[in-house]
């Protein structure tokens, strides 16, 4: 790897890893056209991953305060609390680590990234033309039932190229919540739970950390966290006037260039 590969391997990451489009099948294609393979590759994956959840829980560290300062206060109405956090976060924590070790043998293969990329899709295009109340105009107004919900939804994220915000952004959009409601919540949820599972991986794979990698690594986390910053801002800007459905479209378009390049 060199300095341009780990900036490219990092803007993708970025751009990808929390919008409703699938960072894994994005990153697997990216090293693909760039001719990279092995295990260190899949720890820098790790790494660059990390700098577009630094970049979320920059976005959104004045809520995560509000929650800390008032954790113990659960039941004043219209307020986001820690019993919703935690309700969303308790399914896919459970079903993660439970299947683990069988995700990262049998389910990080081409076919698997390619099933989730269009199955994803499929259940975004539900969620967008689905006719529904709206019960929760904005996050704060997200009950336990549909937090516990959207993270059951997030559950889907596990099997790779599904998308963690598309599974979750769906989810809630049928569990009754508006689109902003729907991805505010499942960037505030998303940074611990992967916080914990990146940490985790990256535990695994501290054997393959060298101190000669630490410019590429350092490279490419500052690459993904402007970027991400930049990707998650814009979408949150824009999300009351994207069409979601838009996002299925461009997932199958990703999905024809994914088996020609990568399993073709």
């Amino acid at each position: 790897m060199d300095i341009i590969s780990a900036i490219i391997m990092g803007i993708v990451e970025g751009l990808t890893e929390f919008l409703p489009v699938s960072s894994t099948g994005h990153m697997i294609m990216t090293a693909e056209l760039l001719n990279l393979s092995g295990d260190k590759i899949k720890t820098f994956e790790i790494v660059v991953q990390l700098g577009a959840v630094l970049a979320v829980a920059l976005i959104y560290w004045r809520k995560y305060v509000q929650i800390l300062r008032h954790w113990r206060d659960v039941k004043t109405a219209g307020r986001l609390n820690m019993i919703h956090l935690m309700l969303a976060m308790i399914p896919a924590v459970v079903v993660g680590l439970a299947l683990h070790s069988v995700i990262k043998e049998h389910l990080f293969g081409s076919s698997t990234v390619l099933v989730g990329l269009i199955v994803g899709g499929v259940l975004i295009l539900i969620a967008d033309r689905s006719k529904r109340k709206v019960t929760a105009e904005t996050m704060d107004n997200i009950s336990y039932k549909q937090a516990f919900g959207i993270g059951l939804f997030q559950c889907l994220a596990l099997w790779p190229g599904f998308s963690r915000s598309g599974s979750t952004i769906s989810g809630g959009m049928l569990l009754g919540t508006s689109q902003k409601a729907a991805a505010d919540f499942t960037f505030l949820v998303s940074v611990p739970i992967m916080f914990a599972a990146s940490g985790l991986d990256l535990y695994k794979s501290r054997d393959l950390l060298a101190a000669e990698d630490l410019g590429f690594f350092l490279t490419g986390l500052a690459a993904s966290f402007i970027v991400g910053l930049i990707a998650v801002v814009t979408f949150l800007r824009l999300i009351k006037k994207l069409r979601l459905s838009w996002f299925a479209y461009y997932r199958f378009a990703i999905a024809i260039l994914f088996f020609f390049f990568v399993i073709n």
